[in-house]
This record gives C-alpha cells, structure tokens and sequence, in this order.
C-alpha cells in the first residue's frame, strides 16, 4: 500500500451528517472535560490520549470519524486509525465548533453527581 492510499479523508459538516446517516461511527478524542460540555449525537468518546498510550485495544470500525474541538486531535487520530487498519477514516474538518456553529445538535451528558 502506498502512502497515498493510506490517508484519511477530510469532510465537512454536511458530509459527515450523509457519513453518519450512512453507518459511520463518531470517535470525538476531546478530553473528558470538553466531552461534558457537548458532542456530536450517539459519538464514542476515546481521547486521543488513550489512543496513543494503547492503539490496540478500541476497536474502532470499518468506517470511522475522528472529531475533536477544530480537526487537529481528530488529524492526529484519524492517521492513528490508519496505522491500526481502518478502512475508511475520516476527518472532520472544523470539528465539535463547525458542528455546533452549522445549527447540529449536540449531546450534553448528565451531570455527575
């Protein structure tokens, strides 16, 4: 495999929404405080950190995008991904701000208490 075909794509928001809608699995790799704060609906939360410390071990799907804040972390992740094998890894351009700022919707976890 060339470096070439071992890339991730770069979408925006309206194609990560067909992405989604078509069977793609949301990894948001922000830390555990911005997660709180809102993410994109029915996402995985794994921070990029624990992707780096243990590759291996989550599983992701055939068909993945990585979100962070602003698309730098979710980079990072996506070439992660990459690496481990995922076939079709996606990037979301803008990241949980581009969503937030295209009128998505966004889940809030319960507060801890």
């Amino acid at each position: 495999m060339t470096t070439e075909e071992a890339s991730f794509q770069r979408v925006h928001v309206d194609e990560a929404v067909r992405l989604i809608d078509s069977g793609y699995q949301v990894v948001d790799v922000r830390d555990d405080r911005e997660w709180r704060q809102g993410h994109i609906p029915g996402a995985r939360h794994v921070t990029l950190a624990a992707i780096l410390a243990n590759p291996g071990i989550h599983n992701f799907k055939e068909k993945t995008i990585f979100v962070c804040a602003v698309g730098e972390r979710s980079a990072v992740a996506a070439e992660m991904g990459i690496a481990l094998g995922v076939r079709k890894v996606v990037n979301l351009e803008g990241g949980t701000n581009a969503w937030v700022a295209a009128g998505l919707a966004i889940e809030v976890p319960s507060a801890v208490r």
